[in-house]
């Protein structure tokens, strides 16, 4: 009954968070030329910065850099350089610049799974960094679809799976993000394989969903996401 498999994109098919945690490192250090950082609450308040900043720039590096920019002005009371502040901007831009590496056998798994089923790629962010990752990537030929969205929710996947004329039972998704790529896709009646990242974003890590459900696996690397795909079709049918 399975028929269509979705893939992420970042931390799913090529690296991605670890350069966010890089910059997210320098950003502390130089504030720590002006602040207390474990009484400024740096950290923490970037991110609240960051979660309110999606309503309004959505998710990746501009909104991200933005963020850093707002964040940093407001800890400081104005007191930050202009030439801190324009060293965040050079951080974002290093950050769109990164090059695009695979994670290991990813290729040879995503080649695998496209001989048994149709494929989609379903990334979020800024459309121009993802449309130039993905290019870059040498994956896009493999996918019948790219689908780069502002967010990863049960009306997007819903959007998604009308225009492929499936219900949510014919869909897995596969990610490392249980709050975007496996929750919304279980919730709504479909199939997840999750697999971790070894960093995760806090805000992807913000959510209560139990990884014991019978419509979810968990895999340790790309290799086994074959093998969970076709344990998970089995299941499908069983059900049915």
């Amino acid at each position: 009954m399975i028929e269509l498999i979705g893939f992420d994109g970042d931390d799913t098919l090529w690296h991605s968070e670890g350069y966010y945690q890089a910059v997210h490192a320098e950003f502390e250090r130089i504030l720590g030329q002006y602040v207390d950082l474990a009484d400024a609450r740096v950290h923490e308040r970037l991110l609240d910065t960051e979660r309110r900043n999606i309503q309004v720039f959505g998710y990746g590096v501009k909104s991200m850099t933005l963020s850093m920019l707002e964040t940093a002005i407001a800890l400081t009371d104005e007191r930050i350089s202009t030439r801190d502040l324009h060293r965040f901007l050079e951080l974002g831009k290093e950050v769109l610049a990164h090059p695009v590496e695979l994670l290991p056998g990813i290729r040879e798994a995503v080649e695998a799974v496209a001989r048994e089923f149709r494929l989609v790629l379903i990334t979020k962010g800024d459309l121009f960094h993802q449309e130039g990752k993905v290019a870059r990537s040498g994956l896009a030929d493999i996918f019948q679809r790219i689908e780069i969205v502002s967010e990863k929710n049960e009306p997007t996947y819903r959007r998604v799976l009308g225009e492929f004329a499936l219900q949510p039972v014919q869909f897995g998704m596969v990610g490392n993000s249980l709050r975007s790529d496996i929750e919304p896709v279980v919730d709504l009646g479909g199939w997840g394989v999750y697999m971790p990242y070894h960093v995760t974003w806090a805000h992807e890590a913000e959510t209560s969903f139990k990884i014991d459900n019978p419509r979810l696996l968990q895999i340790a690397s790309a290799s086994e996401i074959p093998a969970a795909l076709a344990t998970l079709a089995a299941r499908a049918l069983t059900a049915a």
